[in-house]
């Protein structure tokens, strides 16, 4: 009939998504879905079928369904529609046009069942064990940083936010479920610095710009040989930098360990040492006294090499879109872990495409 489309219609426009070079086809076909597949039955564990009902959708497909929302920062309900409109993610996840295909709620539940099971660290971790059996050794010493990660603002009073800060619930609240639930009590409000340029006259006084952020902060290390995270850990927006050094570390061949002044403190070059790492953190300035020449080139050597963590981050908020949606630490936990997972699948495939023949 004409106007409406046949097999042979679908399949063409495959292809010409193929030409296109779609970028999902090529992480398909290049990592290994099934690594993730034990890790997801663990956290599951879902009946034999023998009681009835509906069969559950395959883990794999509804993982990889966390995966696009992490790489173009979808909410479900916003992920239910554009599986349903794309032809490149229904390709991606193996749908065919009269397949049935998950809704926002079956997403959500997913999700919130490996947030109950802590899997996301496990699924991470399994990973970056292909990563190490395909030759991509973490190499090179580290590179650690933290980046806020946006969720949204609370309009609290000060009265709820003391209560709060104490781990109290609001006495306001507790009679009212429904506010409660919606209330994220685990976000932190936080101020940060931007260091005012110096004017070229010289002459203008010039003030630091402190800008509030309100969520949680994405800590993180990336071996500096092929740039993949291999260790991260998440807390509110108002905790410390430099506490969760030790917690982002991680196995790599070279010893030396690059940072910002947040994370130079004599317990963290003292931890450092007796580890067997080799500290190359940023040198703060002197209270009252300029920085030495030797201090500041040295810091210079520094930067250049730490700001590859910062590309890692751009591109997690601006081409991923990260924002954290959901309500509380642990599912803000799975939302930025699948981030970083999702950062070190890309990652892997544009490293798989530089070895590639021509």
């Amino acid at each position: 009939m004409r106007g409406q489309a046949g097999f042979w219609d679908i399949d063409e426009r495959y292809v010409r998504l193929s030409e296109a070079g779609d970028p999902l086809e090529k992480l398909n076909a290049l990592v290994p879905w099934d690594v993730f597949r034990k890790p997801l039955a663990k956290a599951l564990k879902r009946s034999d079928g023998t009681k009835g009902g509906r069969p559950p959708h395959d883990p794999v497909m509804m993982f990889k369904i966390m995966v696009l929302q992490a790489l173009y920062g979808l909410s479900d309900d916003q992920a239910e529609f554009q599986i349903q409109d794309r032809l490149s993610f229904m390709r991606f996840l193996g749908l065919g046009l009269g397949d049935r295909v998950p809704d926002a709620k079956t997403i959500w539940l997913f999700r919130e069942h490996l947030t109950q099971a802590k899997a996301v660290e496990n699924l991470f971790a399994r990973f970056d064990k292909h990563l190490a059996k395909a030759g991509y050794l973490a190499m090179g010493g580290q590179i650690v940083d933290a980046t806020i990660v946006a969720a949204p603002k609370q309009r609290n009073s000060d009265a709820e936010k003391a209560d709060i800060k104490a781990g109290k619930v609001p006495d306001a609240w507790k009679d009212k479920p429904a506010r409660l639930r919606q209330k994220d009590r685990d976000a932190r409000w936080t101020v940060k610095f931007s260091k005012a340029k110096a004017a070229e006259d010289g002459k203008a006084k010039l003030r630091d710009i402190a800008i509030p952020a309100f969520g949680y902060k994405n800590h993180a290390s990336i071996d500096r040989r092929h740039g993949f995270i291999r260790g991260w850990n998440v807390t509110s927006a108002s905790a410390y930098d430099g506490a969760q050094l030790r917690n982002v570390l991680n196995r790599n061949t070279g010893s030396t360990v690059w940072a910002d002044t947040a994370y130079r403190s004599k317990t963290n070059e003292a931890w450092l040492e007796k580890n067997g790492y080799v500290s190359d953190i940023h040198h703060k300035k002197p209270k009252g006294r300029p920085m030495s020449e030797a201090t500041s080139r040295a810091n210079g050597r520094r930067s250049k090499i730490r700001a590859f963590v910062e590309d890692v981050f751009a591109q997690q908020k601006s081409r991923m879109g990260l924002f954290v949606r959901t309500i509380g630490i642990a599912r803000a936990r799975t939302k930025i872990g699948m981030v970083n997972l999702a950062y070190n699948l890309t990652r892997f495939v544009w490293h798989q495409g530089r070895t590639a023949p021509a």
